[in-house]
């Protein structure tokens, strides 16, 4: 089992930033791309932005040059920067990695974490 776990959410104000940091646990063998998903009420879970392990990424046309994401391969964790926040980046986030778990045998695994709340409002 691979675990994600998701932390920084928050209110914000409109304009203003916030971190989101996400950990991977458990017998991981490798770990591919990391990246983050969002959700609002009602509406489908999106793309948000993408990295691999080399540093390449890819980002949703939507927070292009305003969101960051980064990750830090020794720690199996992936950040994402989020500035000059809009009130429809409102959504529930949700962090997913892909790689292999087990230490003798790898196997593939397509993991996601809970969520954290994001909440853009005055």
């Amino acid at each position: 089992q691979v675990q994600l776990v998701e932390s920084g959410g928050g209110l914000v104000q409109p304009g203003g930033s916030l971190r989101l940091s996400c950990a991977a646990s458990g017998s991981i063998f490798k770990i591919n791309t990391m990246g983050w998903y969002r959700q609002a009420p009602g509406k489908q879970r999106e793309l948000v932005a993408t990295i691999t392990t080399a540093g390449s990424t890819n980002y949703a046309d939507s927070v292009k040059g305003r969101f960051t994401i980064s990750r830090d391969n020794a720690k199996n964790t992936v950040y994402l920067q989020m500035n000059s926040l809009k009130p429809e980046d409102t959504a529930v986030y949700h962090c997913n990695a892909d790689g292999l778990r087990g230490l003798y045998y790898p196997t593939p695994f397509d993991s996601w974490g809970q969520g954290t709340q994001v909440t853009v409002s005055s």
